[in-house]
């Protein structure tokens, strides 16, 4: 076989695949562990290659994914799509401002108990400050649970900010939602 028919003899067989449909089918493996398939940082496990051949809805979801991560390894280092963090154990904002896994954005807290304000800052060595400085792009902030934390436009020295929106602290309410952040265009 030359290499244009085995391109297709591939092809072929990942469209039977994604096609198949199985009765009752759900996704069975969580996004965080097919991301950490992909990227090599852990692999499946017995039951969990199992689960995924066994679901055709979690196969596809994994080549969503995979060709998700694809685009953004070809798209241009100015390009920014989103970033996570995790709020450390025990933080309460006073010790040290939570930042993205990715480094490039800082949340502040500012003001005290029932008068907070939220700060995201843009870091100046981030590959895409210019471009999102010059356009003063939208950005927002989520909990773990999706919630909108704070929703804005970045201003001239990088910044967002805006009043907490609920009730409890901060911290913990970060802590009560899987401590996680995500940072993301608008």
């Amino acid at each position: 076989m030359n290499e244009h028919s085995d391109t297709q003899a591939r092809r072929l067989q990942e469209a039977a695949l994604l096609a198949r449909r199985v009765e009752g089918d759900r996704l069975l493996l969580a996004d965080a562990v097919l991301a950490a398939a992909l990227d090599g940082s852990r692999p499946l496990t017995r039951n969990e290659r199992a689960a995924l051949q066994a679901s055709p809805l979690t196969q596809r979801r994994l080549r969503h994914l995979a060709l998700a991560r694809r685009a953004r390894a070809a798209a241009p280092a100015d390009v920014w799509h989103g970033s996570r963090g995790l709020l450390r154990a025990a933080s309460s904002f006073d010790d040290a401002a939570p930042v993205s896994d990715d480094g490039w954005w800082t949340l502040h807290m500012l003001g005290q108990q029932g008068a907070w304000r939220l700060v995201l800052q843009l870091a100046s060595g981030a590959p895409f400050a210019a471009r999102l400085l010059a356009a003063r792009a939208p950005v927002r902030v989520r909990d773990g649970d999706g919630q909108i934390m704070l929703e804005g436009r970045l201003d001239l020295d990088g910044e967002c900010e805006a009043a907490w929106p609920f009730a409890d602290a901060p911290a913990l309410h970060l802590q009560e939602r899987g401590a996680l952040f995500t940072v993301e265009p608008c």
